[in-house]
């Protein structure tokens, strides 16, 4: 893998606790903000990064996370269709991420 920019779609960042839930919405004012990657043509990596995400294809509505391909503006300019890994669970209790940054999270 290899990183091919900065990238953005419009949503909501959540904070889980150790790590970051992200719920894309089209009609939103806030960005979530990532690294766009550059993956190889080998489908082990996607099995690999499912497991990881806790991302179930065959129970999309028991796993943590749902994959799915989302348009990401680049911060370079123009759009790539993309894998992404939106959270499936609930956000009413969940504290937002209003930079929509996750590195950017404790400012």
């Amino acid at each position: 893998m290899r990183a091919a920019g900065e990238g953005f779609v419009r949503g909501r960042l959540y904070d889980l606790g150790g790590y970051p839930g992200a719920v894309p919405d089209e009609s939103a004012e806030g960005k979530i903000l990532g690294t766009v990657m550059e993956l190889p043509d080998d489908a082990e990596i996607l099995r690999r990064l499912d497991a990881y995400e806790e991302c179930d294809a065959l129970a999309p509505d028991a796993s943590e996370y749902v994959r799915e391909l989302r348009e990401v503006e680049l911060a370079s300019g123009g759009r790539r269709t993309c894998w992404f890994y939106r959270y499936n669970g609930e956000t009413d209790a969940k504290r937002v991420i209003a930079s929509g940054d996750w590195r950017k999270r404790d400012s």
